[in-house]
């Protein structure tokens, strides 16, 4: 990944450069991560967090970044931000 040095230990990758993100997601987003993270525990016999789950859905879907369906998901995203915001302009609008 850009801008992150990977460092190898024993197996283990550890990230030297880290940036934080607040993430606003859905509560059945969430909860579906939070199932996957506890399917990926018990398959794996290891301790898998959600964050963990998250950075990996991330890539994955990264790696996808020409696949129709990723895309239709960041056009209908974009557009319901859009949409939002405008409805909030225009209320602000009325308010004055």
């Amino acid at each position: 990944m850009r801008g992150q040095r990977p460092t190898d230990r024993q197996g283990v990758v550890m990230f030297t450069n880290k940036t934080k993100v607040l993430l606003v997601l859905t509560q059945d987003v969430l909860d579906r991560a939070r199932v996957l993270a506890g399917k990926a525990t018990i398959a794996l016999k290891l301790p898998v967090s959600l964050q963990i789950v998250l950075r990996a859905l991330i890539e994955e879907g990264l790696k996808r970044d020409h696949h129709p369906a990723l895309l239709a998901n960041v056009e209908g995203k974009a557009k319901a931000v859009r949409h939002h915001r405008s409805m909030a302009g225009r209320a602000g609008l009325r308010a004055n």
